[in-house]
């Protein structure tokens, strides 16, 4: 087992990448952390029911003046609170966080949802409508896009 990690840049340390899942479907967040496992992807995995308590999660990591450290977000729509739509315009309004990369993890695939998921710059959308080897072959594009892609430092 591996954890991702960044690329380093001349003195800056790598770090690997943290994956936030926010959905307050208890079953959704299980199946994926399953994939992540069955994927033997080892990196720290936090877990948020809505968007204002991922927004607490993230803010709170660079409140001490700290950068943020490197995250890739898996965003539910539907949830309580603060829905998928509101947390990605507070997001990309919100200089310390604009830059997060975020995927689209939900049931909907009505094209009205894609169109505006994309309108505030996600890195994909990905329909769950099987938590089973399609969700897994979504999650292994995931890990294959962490690997591969340069985060912001």
């Amino acid at each position: 087992m591996t954890a991702i990690e960044l690329n380093s840049v001349v003195n800056v340390p790598t770090q690997p990448v943290r994956f936030l899942i926010i959905d307050d479907d208890h079953v959704s967040v299980l199946a994926i952390k399953r994939a992540l496992k069955k994927l033997k992807i080892i990196n720290p995995v936090q877990v948020a029911r809505d968007g204002r308590e991922a927004l607490e999660m993230l803010r709170g990591e660079f409140g001490d003046g700290h950068r943020l450290p490197p995250y890739l977000v898996t965003l539910d729509l539907n949830m309580p609170r603060m829905n998928g739509f509101e947390f990605l315009e507070e997001v990309r309004n919100d200089p310390a966080l604009h830059r997060l990369v975020i995927f689209v993890l939900s049931t909907s695939d009505a094209p009205a949802d894609v169109a505006n998921a994309y309108d505030n710059n996600i890195a994909g959308y990905i329909v769950k409508d099987n938590l089973g080897d399609s969700f897994v072959k979504a999650l292994d594009m995931i890990d294959c896009f962490t690997r591969v892609v340069e985060f912001p430092h």
